[in-house]
């Protein structure tokens, strides 16, 4: 397999009209990217809980009101972190033995075109 599956962007798909669960799948989806951005792991999400950068806080729930806003909990990034890891971690373990190379499945901090927008 090449590089290159497909030239357009492919996304996520949901029924019309349920904005509220394509929300939670977009947000998902932009946990999973900004949690490899900071290093937050499956192995080390627990350790991330106690940090004093309010960004990482606000991310894994601890202030704000992301989740609520959502419907979820307020800890659901943690959550999804540890039940299949960072997008990194899924992508290793699914598409690497594969052969299929990051390329710009990269985050945007280390050349590739993936990023999150705050969370807040």
């Amino acid at each position: 397999m090449g590089d290159v599956i497909s030239k357009e962007p492919l996304g996520r798909l949901v029924s019309q009209g349920d904005e509220s669960f394509s929300d939670i799948m977009n947000w998902t989806v932009f946990a999973l990217f900004y949690a490899g951005e900071r290093g937050i792991t499956s192995a080390n999400v627990e350790e991330f809980l106690s940090s004093e950068d309010p960004d990482i806080l606000r991310f894994l729930g601890q202030d704000g009101n992301l989740g609520e806003v959502l419907g979820l909990e307020p800890d659901w990034t943690v959550n999804v972190i540890k039940a299949v890891g960072n997008y990194g971690e899924i992508f290793d373990r699914h598409l690497t033995p594969l052969g299929v190379a990051r390329g710009l499945n990269q985050p945007y901090t280390q050349g590739g075109i993936q990023y999150a927008p705050p969370f807040r």
